[in-house]
C-alpha cells in the first residue's frame, strides 16, 4: 500500500485503520522555540549481570575514578585484553523492552495505583509513552541523520504507548558483516570505561579484568515533552561521588571515545555529527557531563576532555550546517503526537510499524502478532491482574 499524507478535513485515523499517513522530517519544519521538557527525575534503577540476568537493584553501578591530571595524558591502551579478555553481548538476542517491562511490573503499584498509594497519582502510566532512551535519541537526531534509517514498533496497552525498535534489514546486514576493525573499536569504547571506573566509591579502576558487555546499570526516568509524559530507561556508565549534586541523574557521567582531531575539517565533522548524538543521548536523561577520551592511531588515549551537555550546542551555534536542539526536540514531540494519534486501538497484539529512511518522511504500516508484536504474554497477563488494595490505615477503634 502506498504511503499517503493526511489532509485537513480527513476523517479520523481511528475510522481508517488501513491508512498509512506520514510525518515529514525536514529540519526547517521544526525550527520553532524549544518545547517544554520536564527536568528528568529518576524513578528507580536495575542491573544486568554477567549473564544478562535482571536484578532490581544498583549492583552494576560503577564509580567515576579519573586518572590524576598529567601533562603526558593518561596513555590508556585500549587494545589491551582484546580479544582474550572480552565477553561481548550476544547481539542476535533481540531483547526489545523486556528488561524495562520487568522493572515496570515490579513497580506497578507505585506508578498506577490509587492516588493515596501511587507516587504519580491514578492513571499516570496510562497516559505515558514507555521506551528506551536510545530510541528517543534516534528520534532527536532524525532531522539531521543522513546515513542510517530506523524502524519503531508501537503498541497501546491499558492506555500506555510502548515503543520498541526493530532491527532494519540494513542494520542486520551491517551487524552480520561487521569488519574486524569495527569490532575492535567497539571493544575499545568499553575498555575506556574500565580504565575510568571503579567498583566501589573511592576505589581504583582495575583494567586487568574481563570486559563483559552483558553487564549494565540502567536508570529508569520520568519526564514530559510538551504534553507527552515519558517513562524511559537508559544505561548509565558511572556515578560521580564528587558531583555538585549527589542526586541522580545529575551525578551521572557519560564516557565516550573518539579519534584525535588535528584539522579544522575533522573538528567540524565531530561537532556536527558525533557531538549531536552525544548531546541527544545525555540531554534526555539529564546527564550533565560527557567525558571524552581521544585516542591516537595506535589505540592509546592521549587526552581527556569534558563536554558539559548544556554547552555542546555552542560548538555549532554559528555553523550553518550545524544542528539545533530546538529542531531535535520539536521533531521528537511531533513524532510522539503522530504516534499517539495513529495508535488508537488498545491491543497488545496490534503493532504499528513506523519506518524512516534518510531523505524521506516517517511512514507507518499496521501488523498483528509475529514478527512485530513485542509485548510478552507474561507482561500482558501480569498487568491485566487487578492491583492489590493498599494497606489499610488503622483507625483509633482498631
Amino acid at each position: 500500500m502506498k504511503s499517503r499524507g493526511t489532509k485537513k478535513g480527513d476523517e479520523p485515523l481511528s475510522k481508517r485503520p488501513h491508512l498509512e499517513p506520514s510525518l515529514p522530517t525536514d529540519p526547517a519544519l521544526y525550527s520553532g522555540p524549544f518545547p517544554f521538557y520536564r527536568l528528568p527525575s529518576q524513578l528507580g534503577c536495575f542491573s544486568l549481570d554477567e549473564q544478562r540476568q535482571y536484578h532490581g537493584d544498583a549492583r552494576a553501578l560503577r564509580y567515576y575514578s579519573p586518572p590524576p591530571t598529567s601533562s603526558q595524558g593518561p596513555n590508556f591502551d585500549l587494545r589491551d585484553g582484546y580479544p582474550d579478555r572480552y565477553q561481548p553481548r550476544d547481539e542476535t538476542v533481540q531483547e526489545k523492552l523486556d528488561h524495562l517491562l520487568h522493572w515496570l511490573m515490579e513497580h506497578r503499584g507505585q506508578l498506577e495505583g490509587p492516588s493515596n498509594f501511587s507516587l504519580r497519582g491514578p492513571g499516570w502510566l496510562a497516559g505515558a509513552t514507555v521506551t528506551w532512551r536510545g530510541h528517543l535519541t534516534k528520534l532527536l537526531t532524525t532531522p539531521y541523520e543522513r546515513q542510517e534509517g530506523w524502524q519503531l514498533a508501537a503498541s497501546r496497552f491499558q492506555g500506555t504507548l510502548y515503543l520498541s525498535e526493530v532491527e532494519t534489514p540494513a542494520a542486520r546486514a551491517q551487524r552480520l558483516s561487521r569488519p574486524p576493525h569495527l569490532r575492535e573499536l567497539m571493544y575499545m569504547g568499553y575498555k575506556f570505561e574500565q580504565y575510568m571506573c571503579a567498583d566501589k566509591p573511592g576505589g581504583s579502576p582495575d583494567p586487568s579484568g574481563e570486559v563483559n558487555t552483558n553487564v549494565a546499570f540502567c536508570s529508569v526516568l520520568r519526564s514530559r515533552l510538551g504534553n507527552h509524559p515519558l517513562l524511559f530507561s537508559g544505561e548509565v556508565d558511572c556515578t560521580d561521588s564528587k558531583a555538585p549534586s549527589p542526586e541522580p541523574p545529575t551525578c551521572y557521567v557519560e564516557l565516550k571515545t573518539s579519534k584525535e582531531m588535528h584539522s579544522l575539517g575533522q573538528k567540524r565533522s565531530f561537532y556536527r555529527y558525533k557531538l549531536l548524538k552525544w548531546w541527544a543521548q545525555s540531554f534526555l536523561p539529564g546527564v550533565p557531563n560527557v567525558v571524552a577520551g581521544f585516542r591516537n592511531p595506535e589505540g592509546f588515549i592521549s587526552s581527556l576532555k569534558t563536554f558539559p551537555t548544556m554547552k555542546m550546542f555552542e560548538y555549532v551555534r554559528n555553523d550553518r550546517e550545524g544542528w539545533n536542539p530546538s529542531v531535535c526536540m520539536n521533531f521528537c514531540a511531533a513524532f510522539l503526537t503522530f504516534a499517539h494519534n495513529t495508535v488508537v486501538q488498545d491491543d497488545p497484539r496490534l503493532v504499528y510499524l513506523f519506518s524512516w529512511e534518510p531523505g524521506g518522511p516517517v511512514t507507518v504500516s499496521e501488523h498483528r502478532d509475529a514478527p512485530y508484536a513485542f509485548l510478552p504474554t507474561w507482561y500482558v497477563d501480569a498487568m491485566s491482574q487487578d492491583l492489590p488494595s493498599p494497606p489499610k490505615t488503622p483507625s483509633p477503634k482498631d
